[in-house]
């Protein structure tokens, strides 16, 4: 076999710890900056170290984290081979987590990577999306956090007025603009319903929340806008056509499931789709117990699992037949109807993907 250099790095913002080894070979700590100069210099290194050894392949391999993938970018344009792995696949036992350091971290990546260039296993690696895919996920996710400010914003409204004892007209909508005028009018007046007032204080804290859902509301109508164009570019158009015609599917549940699923057809079957989603649940069985089942794994995105609990709710309350299979596996467990919800979470989920996978084909 020819020689290989293997890198097992412990990525963070502002260093790089390193685990060098030459084949099968003890390892050597190294650590570098983590900045373009520093990454510079360690290709050179590691390059120098291929050279002299005479080997063909540098593998590298780090832990995903909200670094992103940089130097994943930087290592491949380079032409080093780049693994990036899900920490929550990297074995992890009880006396290794007493003894968790940097250059313990980097070792634990290069035996798990040692492992598969020279003997075979599984590569716990995670998938990396194209640059374009992340671009996309950037505005989608700007939007569902500009929907979490909103109503983040909007609860701290209820409960300003809950704290000073003010309460909404019984035949008042919540957030109509009924309901807007008498908040303005609430931050500007002394005199209120019932004869209460706010003071000067809470008066100032109301108008601020008000104008904060204002620019909120404003800002979503401009990543609204922005969304459109996205869904009628060609990677999405014949997709998104296809998913919104399932009740409940909006455009943006649409672009959530998408962007954040990536390449449909990296899925073989309903089975891996369902693990990638984490609405598949957990296992506990060994000697003699048989088909222990947990809560469901919540792994990958829980962004879609937001979007697919959402949707799933509208489809209960409007589709009759959705809502009979509902009502029929709660009847097993009155006291668990979330496991209703799940099923049928599971089921749109496999659903959508089958018409974005046929949508693709036809396309």
């Amino acid at each position: 076999m020819r020689q290989v250099i293997l890198v097992g790095c412990d990525l963070h913002d502002d260093s790089l710890v390193l685990q060098v080894s030459v084949g099968a070979d003890a390892p050597v700590l190294k650590k570098f900056g983590n900045n373009p100069r520093m990454r510079a210099l360690m290709v050179r290194e590691l390059r120098a170290l291929a050279q002299k050894h005479s080997a063909e392949r540098i593998v590298f391999a780090y832990e995903a984290s909200a670094l992103g993938f940089t130097l994943y970018d930087e290592l491949r344009q380079e032409g080093l081979e780049c693994h990036v792995l899900a920490p929550s696949k990297l074995p992890n036992s009880a006396h290794q987590r007493k003894r968790k350091s940097d250059p313990q971290d980097a070792l634990r990546v290069l035996q798990v990577l040692k492992a598969h260039v020279l003997a075979g296993t599984d590569l716990p690696a995670v998938w990396i999306p194209s640059l374009q895919l992340r671009d996309d996920r950037e505005l989608v996710r700007a939007r569902l956090e500009i929907a979490d400010k909103l109503t983040r914003a909007k609860t701290q409204i209820q409960s300003l007025l809950k704290r000073n004892g003010i309460v909404r007209p019984q035949d008042m909508s919540s957030w109509t603009l009924w309901h807007w005028g008498w908040l303005n009018e609430l931050s500007h007046c002394e005199d209120v319903t019932d004869g209460r007032s706010l003071a000067w204080g809470t008066r100032r804290a109301l108008l601020m929340l008000l104008r904060e859902v204002g620019r909120l509301e404003r800002e979503r109508e401009r990543l609204d806008r922005s969304l459109e164009r996205l869904s009628e570019q060609p990677r999405y158009a014949p997709q998104i056509r296809a998913l919104c015609e399932v009740r409940g599917v909006g455009m943006l549940t649409a672009l959530v499931f998408l962007t954040e699923l990536g390449d449909v057809k990296r899925f073989k079957n309903r089975g891996q789709l369902g693990s990638d989603l984490g609405l598949v649940p957990m296992s506990f069985e060994s000697g003699k117990a048989h088909d222990r089942k947990g809560h469901i794994t919540r792994s990958g995105s829980a962004r879609i699992r937001k979007v697919l609990c959402q949707a799933v709710w509208s489809q209960i309350r409007w589709d009759e037949e959705l809502r009979a299979v509902y009502q029929r596996i709660c009847a097993k467990n009155p006291q668990k109807n979330k496991i209703g919800v799940v099923a049928l979470m599971r089921r749109l989920g496999i659903r959508l993907w089958h018409r974005a996978c046929d949508a693709l084909a036809a396309a």
